[in-house]
């Protein structure tokens, strides 16, 4: 140990050094751009079930082998239902009459056309709202939204619109018409649905200055109704696939760290920000570590996961099929929040890493990204290894250009700043290649007691209950064993 002890300077001066030439690789010109475009601009929007994610799953592979991967396959993985909207249409024809720009949550039920249907203002949705806009049962009820501006208010978002349906079933609504977060009657999908499964009801997302239209108008004391068609087009299970990578390690090629980002995407856009640049960021951190010659001890795998926004369903599956090696994975690093600047890594509440990760990840100060947080979050594709005790280090990014475009018409390949993009990609390609090649691993892999202890001390405990994800947790369905 003492002799491990004197060398541990010298060997991560060669990590270092390697790091360097990683970066300095990462940096040059490179196939990033084509691929964002082939992906944003020729594919296009991207959901399971879908000939674009087929042709993205394929690009995936493609892009992967022209990069220099040891090896490229794909994992296929069922998704409970297929889903596809229709021509949704809502307008007002009493006592008003108005046509509302409205599109379908996603993963909702489709809704026959529908007559003279009262539309009744429910506030915020809340459990009070609901009992004071009294009787609602064969309504639509609009719900009120308040302007996204933050990364709370996107969780904040998704957290309410599961207490709103669930109000809306129990008072046996009709449909639910959420007002958007976005100015400018800008449109976004958005899906409640926890696994791939078909919602409880119908659901529709009304522009912002339509729906306060709707709410002036029943404030004044006018009795509002409307015609409603939602044709969505919903089949049965379908198949997705993930797309694997590999880099093989040298000494330890049993060992290994993901390195990984989500290639699916909706459709209204193009999935540029979410999560077509990070998506090319993966293929290129793997082009980058190969170009530059340096070898890793341990074996790096690049994943594009899919079915992400259907639930987290490919990373999901993957880390439960492969949770007999999930002892050898010394860590899952993902990229998941656009071209905001990256200013380190949320650790999934693991104190225990801090000192390791910060010692390895030195290569990045010099992009002021090297700041590690200590807090835990539900929302992208580490989630079910840090429910199966794997060091997980997710990109912490600063809002930039993200909240407004997400998962909107708008989010398209021009959104995304390319030289910023080249530098996360030399400090994702830097921080997988540091873990793999490390002496040692940046922390263990914890039991189902101690992931219990980070749940709770982390207050991810109380994000999973409000996302509905704690009965899957406390039953085992979801989550290490033992």
């Amino acid at each position: 140990m003492k002799k491990l002890l004197l060398l541990l300077p010298v060997l991560l001066c060669t990590v270092f050094a390697q790091n360097n030439q990683i970066i300095d690789e990462a940096l040059k010109s490179s196939p990033l751009e084509t691929n964002l475009r082939t992906l944003t601009d020729q594919i296009g929007g991207r959901v399971p079930g879908t000939p674009a994610m087929q042709k993205a799953v394929q690009w995936g592979v493609d892009a992967f082998k022209a990069a220099g991967a040891d090896s490229a396959k794909t994992e296929d993985f069922p998704i409970k239902a297929s889903w596809g909207e229709g021509a949704t249409e809502m307008n007002v024809v009493a006592p008003e009459s108005f046509k509302v720009r409205a599109i379908s949550i996603a993963w909702a039920p489709a809704l026959a056309a529908h007559r003279h249907v009262p539309v009744i203002d429910a506030g915020e949705g809340t459990e009070a709202d609901f009992a004071k806009a009294g009787n609602v049962a064969g309504a639509i009820v609009l719900v009120h939204s308040q302007e996204m501006k933050t990364w709370d208010d996107l969780f904040a978002e998704y957290v309410k619109a599961l207490v709103v349906v669930n109000q809306a079933v129990k008072a046996k609504a009709l449909a639910v018409a959420f007002q958007s977060s976005r100015p400018n009657d800008l449109l976004y999908r958005h899906t409640n649905s926890d696994e791939g499964e078909i919602d409880r009801l119908p659901m529709v997302l009304v522009a912002r200055e339509d729906a306060a239209r709707m709410a002036r108008l029943l404030e004044s004391g006018q009795k509002l109704y409307a015609n409603v068609s939602i044709p969505n087009r919903i089949g049965g299970p379908i198949k997705s696939a993930n797309v694997i990578a590999e880099l093989r390690g040298t000494d330890k090629p049993d060992e290994f760290v993901i390195l990984g980002a989500h290639l699916d995407s909706w459709e209204l856009g193009t999935g540029a920000l979410d999560n077509g640049c990070n998506a090319v960021l993966v293929v290129d951190a793997l082009r980058a570590i190969k170009a530059s010659g340096a070898k890793p001890k341990r074996s790096i795998r690049f994943i594009l996961f899919s079915g992400e926004e259907e639930g987290l369903i490919g990373s999901r599956v993957y880390a439960r099929k492969h949770r007999a090696e999930l002892d050898k994975a010394a860590g899952v690093i993902i990229f998941d929040s656009g071209i905001g600047r990256v200013t380190g890594f949320s650790l999934g509440g693991r104190k225990d890493m801090v000192v390791a990760v910060t010692s390895l990840a030195a290569p990045l100060k010099q992009f002021d990204a090297a700041t590690f947080t200590t807090d835990a979050q539900t929302g992208t594709d580490h989630f079910d290894f840090l429910l199966e005790g794997v060091p997980t280090l997710v990109a912490n990014q600063e809002e930039d250009n993200y909240l407004l475009n997400y998962h909107a018409m708008s989010d398209t390949f021009d959104k995304v700043d390319l030289p910023r993009l080249k530098k996360h990609v030399a400090e994702a390609a830097a921080l997988a290649f540091a873990l793999a090649d490390a002496p040692g691993r940046i922390g263990p892999r914890l039991n189902r007691d101690q992931i219990a202890v980070t749940l709770h001390e982390s207050k991810l405990d109380e994000e999973m209950k409000g996302f509905g994800m704690w009965d899957d947790w406390e039953n085992g369905k979801r989550g290490r064993e033992k």
